[in-house]
């Protein structure tokens, strides 16, 4: 998958801008607060509907503006060519449009055009709570597999309706307990479906992580990782569901306490290792961040090997920390890869001038106050 063309207004701190992108390797280069990384989250954004940089659409808005609109023209295997636009006002909220028809559910885009990004952030995947590695959990599963979206949007329903019945309900617990059954039952059944989904994404993943931790530390550790669930996982999701049923049932005091769910994949973990060493109680900073690499790089393996179209890669910023050998690294492997990659950087030292010339494959683009323009 390949985005052409893209077209800002009121994102960020582009007023107005556009460009028209090379189908391989592309550079953005610029003065930091120049709005390099604005311009790859406005493709996340297209390919999403969200920032990777924003928590809320608000954030987005360019502080002069009312609105923003951006616009992509995208072309792959599956679909030749389309296009993706979405706008957002403090109004009328966000809409979205696939060749100019809406979208009722913003879930639907999702995969459309799968996308991978690696900014400094993702530090916080090795370092800090289990919600990171859910979110990037899910949000790999989810690109490759609409059932199990879907399968997740309808178990976060059931539990926040759970949820509201538990906090709300005045009266005897064994009224309680026969007016969940229903509830319990939905929520078993979806969460089994996405605990085994999890499982067996996860058993392949590990191979394209120990690939591409290898490849980026040059050292012998082996990266590894446990999938930790409300159970050990039995043979078939029927089971899985008896087995869920049965422990929403022993935890029913439980939860009638503490007015919450606590059974299910939304308490899920997933805990890294390098050799014997739990990584986020004893990794060094340099071992999180080869490792929170790794994890992205696999993604975009993953995916190749997966789908049917290559993901989009874009890479925010991710090379000030580290040494000349790991950027060669980095730089050299998605110049292989066949698909479309983004890079920002606010030094143009890392990057090899003979990549681009004549290379219509390739291009490099420099951020300025004066707007945006094609160094090569």
């Amino acid at each position: 998958m390949k985005i052409r063309t893209l077209k800002l207004h009121g994102y960020r701190n582009h007023s107005d801008a556009f460009v028209e992108f090379a189908p391989h390797l592309n550079i953005i280069t610029g003065p930091n607060g120049s709005g390099k990384t604005n311009l790859i989250d406005a493709i996340h954004y297209l390919c999403m509907t969200k920032s990777f940089v924003a928590s809320s659409d608000q954030y987005v808005v360019n502080h002069n503006q009312k609105y923003f609109m951006i616009e992509g023209k995208f072309e792959g295997a599956i679909r030749s060519s389309f296009k993706i636009s979405c706008s957002y006002s403090r109004g009328e909220g966000k809409k979205v449009f696939v060749n100019d028809s809406p979208l009722d559910r913003f879930s639907d885009l999702i995969g459309m055009v799968p996308v991978v990004v690696l900014s400094p952030n993702d530090l916080k995947l090795t370092s800090e709570g289990p919600v990171e590695r859910r979110t990037f959990l899910d949000s790999l599963i989810s690109q490759t597999s609409p059932q199990y979206l879907r399968n997740l949007i309808s178990y976060r329903k059931i539990r926040k309706q759970r949820n509201k019945l538990l906090q709300e309900y005045r009266g005897p617990l064994s009224t309680l307990q026969t007016q969940l059954e229903p509830w319990n039952i939905q929520l078993a059944k979806k969460g089994a479906a996405i605990i085994f989904k999890r499982a067996e994404v996860l058993e392949k993943f590990k191979h394209y992580l120990e690939v591409q931790y290898r490849l980026l530390s040059g050292i012998n550790l082996k990266p590894s990782l446990i999938y930790q669930t409300i159970c050990e996982l039995p043979d078939s999701g029927k089971e899985l569901e008896e087995k869920y049923l049965l422990l929403i049932d022993e935890n029913f005091e439980k939860e009638a306490e503490r007015e919450q769910t606590i059974i299910g994949p939304h308490r899920d973990e997933v805990v890294f290792f390098l050799d014997d060493m739990e990584l986020r109680n004893y990794g060094s900073q340099g071992q999180h961040r080869l490792f929170s690499m790794a994890l992205k790089m696999a993604q975009l393996f993953y995916y190749s090997d997966e789908l049917d179209d290559l993901p989009i890669m874009l890479l925010d910023d991710i090379f000030g920390n580290l040494d000349q050998q790991k950027i060669d690294i980095i730089t050299k492997t998605l110049t292989k890869h066949s698909g479309q990659t983004f890079i920002t950087s606010a030094s143009e030292r890392p990057f090899d001038a003979s990549l681009f010339g004549k290379n219509q494959q390739n291009a490099w683009f420099t951020i300025l106050d004066a707007g945006i323009t094609q160094k090569h």
